[in-house]
């Protein structure tokens, strides 16, 4: 994952857990830390003193400790990430023993560039059909390049494999 996406990562586990998305401060800080950066080149960019960002970087990693449910620190930032990334991406087992990769995600806070659908309005059938297709479509071919056959992401997403094939077609 690159710097945007783990980003885009933290801020949804944040939201999720805190209801509120990052700020632009606390997502320079946070790229500043992967990139290896020092608080003064941090606080450069985003015109604050490094004291402040030396501050708002402590109460972010402390949020960041509650959120990930360990002890987050600039010096392991990186490695708890790349832990908690990973443990959505997870092995399964069917009944007759074969592996399977199964990839869990779950966005509970709407991203900042969707716009919220207008409430008055329900979302149409189609619209919904559309939806789920998409989503279909994104975790097969995921699944494809995990290097599962078709048969096996129609087990193990449990849906038939004409289904499956189909998907090739409508890409």
């Amino acid at each position: 994952m690159d710097s945007p996406e783990i980003l885009q990562f933290v801020d949804q586990a944040v939201c999720a857990k805190t209801g509120k998305n990052l700020n632009n401060l606390q997502r320079g800080i946070l790229a500043g830390i992967l990139k290896r950066q020092r608080y003064a080149d941090v606080a450069e960019t985003y015109g604050y003193s490094s004291q402040h960002v030396k501050k708002a970087s402590h109460e972010l990693l402390q949020m960041l400790s509650e959120v990930f449910g360990e002890q987050v620190k600039k010096s392991n930032l990186e490695s708890v990430l790349e832990r908690y990334i990973n443990q959505n991406i997870t092995t399964l087992v069917n009944k007759n023993n074969q592996k399977f990769i199964g990839i869990s995600y779950i966005n509970n806070c709407p991203s900042l560039s969707t716009p919220t659908p207008d409430q008055s309005q329900p979302e149409t059938p189609d619209l919904q059909e559309e939806s789920k297709n998409q989503t279909k479509i994104e975790t097969i071919d995921k699944l494809r390049q995990f290097g599962l056959s078709d048969e096996q992401i129609a087990e193990a997403l449990d849906i038939p494999l004409e289904q499956v094939k189909q998907m090739d077609f409508e890409e």
